[in-house]
Parts: structure tokens; C-alpha cells; sequence
């Protein structure tokens, strides 16, 4: 599809952020409550299920595969779970949309069971690298293909008795982490992932909310296989990786004070809020608490002037799906920014390393991209026109910029936005940004 006949967003310059507001259910999450609620015994009941394009995508696969969920209402769900073995055979195609969370972690799930599917996705994700998980789970004896490059769609033949494996990872991944440990429940024996680095430890808490007995050991995770999940009920908390534009967008602007209602803040996603922080924002947590084996806390943003820093790179896999967030504020920050050993943005829903650069090149800004992050020199951002390429956080992303920038942006090829953060224009719009959301005709 061309383009310009897509969804637009038109951001007038100037505004501040102010006022409190709920921020959408986490994704990662929301695919997690209904991948594991559907694979347990008995009746799960989820709240604060996030109502975008990806993780329904997950929520359709399952019904797909024999599983009755009442559908959301309200973000709540209830799944009518069948045992890790109760699954059937999809009668087409398993589609995914834009969601790589989605993909990865059911290619885990059903490597191990007896019937074939097929997994797919849209454009974006039909070229997005798969040998990451592929390689764990053909060790493990499953058997699985790809297209040509490597890419989905991904078939599970099924019908194998998997082997738990110890596996290094080459990369810090939650996805990949989360693929070989979900293939672990059908193994024989103990399965064990070591990381490089922390990364998300969702799937983790939540098989523990579901009765699966999960060991943590530094950078380890080990499960045996055979295990049964039992039904639970769980809230799911605000996304921080959707708080993260509101985050950006009021630290940033002298005379925001606004505050996000609970946020998820799990140690191994709480990056975004640190490198904040350290440069200059005022954030503070109120009403910490545990809610479902996960920390919550409502987020109070008091507007600052940012500075640059050289990133540390023991948070880069805390916030790295926030990094477009935080390149805008490197963009506002006094002095120069820093940031590596991000080179997984390069293999997101877009190049997010390049898309960005180039939308603040456009923008003016001075930014020069390395292969694992860029550095940002802060100073005066203009109006103009920049494209999204089709990815939800760098079009949030771009619309943000518009707080500090000294004319109108206009970010194009939003549509995907609805992914994660279905109503990101009207709650922008309550709370101080000057943003409208256009349709060009097809």
C-alpha cells in the first residue's frame, strides 16, 4: 500500500503534558495470559488485557487451535483453559500480524506437540529473523522450517519427543529466552537458558503464577519439562514501554507535571525510567506494590531540562524497545548522547536505529548512527515531515518530538500503532499534545 494513503498524524509544534491518565495493558504480558491461561487446566481470568492488533492476533491463534475465550470486555478476559496437551490442530494458517512476541513464543509452545502449524505474520514481520529461536528448537530434536532467508512463515512439523538442552544465548533476548524454555514444558528433562545479559523475566513470573516451578540463577533459567500449568487469575499492569513516549514527553518540557497510573515497573523493564534519570528527568514512584507477582507503581513526570549521557550499557537491554523514545529526548537534552550495544533495534518491526536517524536528520537534528546505537548531539528540532516506516513506537516516537520542536511534524505510515496502543492519539491529545490522526482516502 502506498504510503500516503495511510494513517497520518499531524503534530502541531509547542505544549506541555499535564494531567493523569491510564496507560493501555501491557503486551508482552497480555500474549503471555492467554498463551498460558489456554494452555492450563481450568478457567483463567485476566484484567487489564491489552486491546491492540498483536495480541489479539495471539488470542485469535488459540481459537483457532480448539480454545473458548470470552472476549474482552473492558480488558477482561476469561479462558477456558485446555491442559498443555488439549490443544488441536489450526485449520489454516496461524496469522500474527505485527507481532514477533507473539510468533517466537508460540513456535516454543507448540514445538513439542503432536500436529503441524503454520506461523505468519504481515510484510514487517515475514522478514524478520527467525534462526534465533529455530536453531534452540531443532537441538531439541523439534522439526521446523522457514523460507529461504531464514524468515517466517515457520512450520512446526510436530509429532517429536523433545530433549531439554543447556543453551547459551547469542544475544540478550526475553523472546528467545521465553521460545526455548516454553519448548522446555514438552522436554524430557531439565531445560536451561543462559543469557549474555538481563532481559525481560515475564514468562518466568507468570508460569510461576500458574503453578510451574521456574529456577532463576543469575543470568540462568532452568524448567522441567512435563510440568501441568493450573488456571489463575491475574491483572495485567500499564505498559511501561507504552508510558514510555508520556515519560519522555513530560520529562523534557519544563512546566509538565503529569502522572501514569499503574505501570508495570519490573526490575528488567524499568530501564527507561533509569536512563531518564540519569539524564536530569524527575520521576517518581508512588503507590509501589506488588499486584500478580509483578511491581506497579503510579509514575509522576515533572518536566526538567535534559542532559546528554554516554548510556550504560547494563540498561540497554532494560529499555530496549523504548530506545526511539529516548533517542527524542537525547534530541531535547543539552550536549551529546550516546548510546551501543542496542544493535537489536536493527531487528525490530523496522531498522529502528536507521528509521530514526533519518526522521531527525529530517527534523534537523545532529545524529549519526553506529551499527549497535548513535550518537545525538541535543539541540533545536524542527518542523517537517518524517516517516514511521510502519512501526508503532517510532511513530509515537516522532510524535513526541513535536513538544520541542519549533514548527508543525507530520509523521507518516501510523497505522500500526493500533499494535500496542489502540487510542494513543485521544489520550495524547487530553493530556497536552497538540496531535490529530488523518485518513487519507485509498
Amino acid at each position: 500500500m502506498d504510503k500516503q494513503k495511510q494513517v497520518q498524524y499531524k503534530v502541531e509544534s509547542g505544549g506541555a503534558l499535564n494531567g493523569q491518565i491510564s496507560i493501555p495493558g501491557d503486551k508482552s504480558m497480555s500474549h503471555r495470559s492467554v498463551m498460558f491461561g489456554a494452555m492450563a487446566l481450568g478457567t483463567t481470568e485476566v484484567s487489564g488485557f491489552l486491546e491492540g492488533e498483536d495480541a489479539l492476533h495471539t488470542l485469535q491463534a488459540f481459537e483457532q487451535m480448539g480454545v473458548v475465550i470470552d472476549r474482552p470486555a473492558a480488558g477482561k478476559l476469561i479462558i477456558h483453559g485446555k491442559g498443555i496437551d488439549g490443544l488441536h490442530a489450526p485449520k489454516a494458517p496461524i496469522y500474527h500480524g505485527n507481532a514477533g512476541t507473539g510468533m517466537r513464543l508460540l513456535a516454543g509452545l507448540l514445538a513439542g506437540l503432536r500436529f503441524e502449524a503454520t506461523l505468519t505474520g504481515d510484510e514487517s514481520l515475514n522478514g524478520r529473523p527467525m534462526s534465533r529461536i529455530v536453531d534452540p528448537l531443532k537441538l531439541m530434536g523439534a522439526q521446523v522450517t522457514t523460507a529461504e532467508k531464514g524468515t517466517p512463515p515457520l512450520t512446526l512439523l510436530g509429532g517429536e519427543q523433545l530433549t531439554a538442552i543447556e543453551y547459551t544465548t547469542p544475544m540478550a533476548s526475553a523472546q528467545v529466552k521465553s521460545c526455548v524454555l516454553l519448548a522446555g514444558l514438552h522436554a524430557q528433562g531439565r531445560t536451561v537458558v543462559h543469557e549474555p545479559g538481563i532481559t525481560r523475566d515475564h514468562t518466568e513470573r507468570m508460569l510461576r503464577g500458574f503453578n510451574v516451578d521456574v529456577i532463576t540463577d543469575g543470568l540462568s533459567v532452568s524448567i522441567e519439562g512435563g510440568q501441568q500449568l493450573k488456571a489463575t487469575s491475574l491483572q495485567v499492569p500499564g505498559d511501561i514501554s507504552s508510558a514510555a513516549f508520556f515519560l519522555v514527553g513530560a520529562a523534557m518540557i519544563p512546566g509538565s507535571d503529569l502522572t501514569l497510573r499503574n505501570v508495570g515497573i519490573n526490575p528488567t523493564r524499568r530501564g527507561v525510567i533509569d536512563i531518564l534519570r540519569l539524564m536530569g528527568a524527575h520521576i517518581e514512584e508512588i503507590n509501589a506494590h506488588e499486584s500478580g507477582g509483578e511491581l506497579v507503581a503510579d509514575l509522576r513526570v515533572v518536566g526538567a531540562r535534559l542532559k546528554g549521557i554516554e548510556v550504560p550499557t547494563n540498561l540497554v537491554s532494560l529499555a530496549i524497545d523504548e530506545f526511539p523514545a529516548l533517542f527524542v529526548a537525547a534530541a531535547s537534552a543539552d550536549g551529546k548522547t550516546i548510546v551501543s550495544g542496542a544493535e537489536e533495534l536493527r531487528v525490530k518491526e523496522t531498522d529502528r536505529i536507521q528509521v530514526m536517524t533519518d526522521g531527525l536528520r529530517i527534523l534537523g537534528v545532529d545524529i549519526t548512527d553506529t551499527p549497535d546505537g548513535a550518537h545525538i548531539v541535543g539541540g533545536p528540532i524542527h518542523g517537517g515531515t518524517v516517516d514511521s516506516a510502519g512501526d508503532h513506537r517510532t511513530a509515537m516516537s516522532f510524535a513526541m518530538a513535536a513538544l520541542v520542536s519549533d514548527g508543525p511534524i507530520t509523521v507518516l505510515d501510523c497505522e500500526n500503532v493500533a499494535t500496542s496502543f489502540p487510542g494513543f492519539v485521544e489520550l495524547a491529545s487530553g493530556v497536552g499534545l497538540r496531535v490529530s490522526e488523518t485518513r487519507t482516502a485509498d
